[in-house]
Formats: C-alpha cells, structure tokens, sequence
C-alpha cells in the first residue's frame, strides 16, 4: 500500500471553498437557503421536487408502482431540482427538507399541506397512504422488509459518500479511502447476495418498499452503471443480486421510474419532468417524430 503524504489537521477546522472535486462548488458546512425562489406546484396533490439519483429513483419507482396497482391517487407532478446548480439550496426547497437533499415530497391532499423529506421516510408514509401498499401485512414479512428499508438508509452513505466520492469524484485518488470503502461495499453486496440466494425479494416472496429502496443502488452497482465500478468491484460475481436486479428491471413501473428526472444518458431514457402519463407516451412520440425523415 502506498501513503500519500502525511495530513495534521489543525486544531480548528476552517472551511475551505476551493476545496476541489466534483461538488465542490455546492457543498458548504451550513444549512439554510442560499437565494429565495418559491417551488413550482403542478395540478395533482403529490408534489415530487428531486433528481434521478438513486435516491429520487427510489421515490418515482414507487409513485409508478402504486399508478400500475391502480391507485389513482398516486399521480403526481415531478419536477427538476438541478444540484449541480444549487437548486436544493432555494427557500422554496429547504421550506419542504431544511436537509436540502432530494428527494422531497409535499402531499397537498391532507388538510395542512405535508412535507415528507428523506428517501426511506418518503417511501413509507406512501405506502402507508394508499393502504399499506407494497409493504407486507404480517407482521414477520413487514418487519423484515421495514429491516433491508433501514439497512438500505444505513449501509448507502458508506457506497455514495465513501465509496462512489473516493473512486469517482474526489480531486485525487488515494489508496486508504478506496480500499476501506471498496472493502466495505463489496461486504454489502455480499450480504445482499448470500440473503437473495435464498429468497426471491429482500422480504420473501413478496415485492416490497425495500426492494424499491435496494434496487436503485445496489442495483445499478450490480449492473456496472453506478461510477462505472463493475469490473473494478467484480459484480459478476454476485449472481443472485443480479438476478435480482434484472427481476425488477423487468417490471414497467420501474422501467418508467427510473427515467423520471433524469437529464443524463440516452436520450430515451430522459423524462426531465412528469405531470402526467401521458408524459411517456408523448416523450416516445417525440423520438419516433425525430427519427422521421425530413
């Protein structure tokens, strides 16, 4: 193992701006608005403001999941919250999640508006709002799926803040923090591996909120997609998680969520905002109208 050159921190910290990497430009060690700007609100009761990170696929995968179950009142308006250029920072966002992360969520359908902020706090208070849906009604199955759920919030931050930051962002890699994220995300894909070589979804027979949780990270880990990391991980050789992963590719809903807010990628795969599905339709029509010849 090499050493980078020795680091003595001061005895105070003091914030740096020109601090290097990908997101140096918007992380700051202080909460609160940078500028005022009010959220847009479109015509349904569900407002989703978020981006197609892991974490905001989690919540649109959901949303589409509850549409395909025949739960009208889960249709929903969801807008662009651009990070990169500090969108989260506005007070119209951090009057909704004063964390300013996304995603967030503002049901317009209860008496006083709510606000739900957190990924995993969002997919439960939907399931709990459309009648326990995609959550398991006995108690062993439920408390199992509400288990991966907080496994899921827990375990993320070692793979996105450590693991994803060190390999794919930080302004220079250095060995220590790569090989002590690596080795603790090639622990989690193993737990996840060894669990799914014995059971179809994350709680047992039955599709659940912590699938929807798992599946936009781990899964895109799985596949290759996230930081580009497949070979370097080696997650061929986490069959049974790849099963998995392909499973719940297959459904539509998931295939429809993972497209919304995103602005990166093929362009079929974009759907930068939803207000409706008729939103999909009218985004595969355009492609069709463009590969016409003129």
């Amino acid at each position: 193992m090499t050493h980078a050159a020795e680091y003595t921190p001061p005895k105070v910290w003091t914030w740096e701006r020109d601090s290097g990497g990908k997101f140096a430009g918007i992380n700051r060690p202080i909460a609160g608005p940078t500028h005022d700007k009010a959220l847009p609100v479109g015509k349904h009761p569900l407002q989703l403001y978020s981006l197609a990170t892991p974490n905001g696929v989690k919540v649109t995968v959901m949303l589409e999941e509850l549409l395909a179950a025949g739960h009208a009142g889960a249709e929903y308006d969801a807008w662009l919250i651009n990070i990169t250029e500090g969108d989260q920072f506005s007070s119209g966002f951090v009057s909704v999640n004063p964390n300013s992360k996304i995603p967030a969520l503002m049901d317009h359908g209860t008496p006083t508006p709510t606000r739900v902020f957190e990924s995993g706090a969002i997919l439960l208070y939907l399931s709990e709002k459309f009648g326990g849906a995609f959550l398991p009604r006995h108690p062993g199955p439920r408390t199992e799926a509400l288990s991966w759920l907080f496994w899921q919030m827990g375990s993320a931050p070692y793979l996105g803040g450590g693991f994803g930051h060190f390999y794919a962002y930080a302004p220079s890699r250095m060995q220590y923090p790569i090989d002590r994220f690596t080795m603790e995300t090639k622990r989690q894909l193993d737990v996840l591996d060894k669990h799914l070589a014995d059971h179809q979804y994350l709680a047992g027979d039955e599709y659940s909120i912590a699938d929807i949780a798992v599946w936009p990270w781990y899964g895109a880990l799985a596949c290759g997609l996230l930081y580009d990391a497949g070979e370097f991980l080696s997650v061929q050789d986490y069959r049974h998680l790849i099963r998995w992963t392909q499973q719940i590719a297959e459904r539509p809903a998931a295939q429809r969520g993972r497209k919304v807010n995103r602005t990166w990628g093929k362009p079929e795969d974009q759907l930068h905002e939803r207000h409706d599905a008729s939103d999909f339709e009218l985004r595969t029509q355009d492609r069709l109208e463009a590969g016409k010849p003129a």
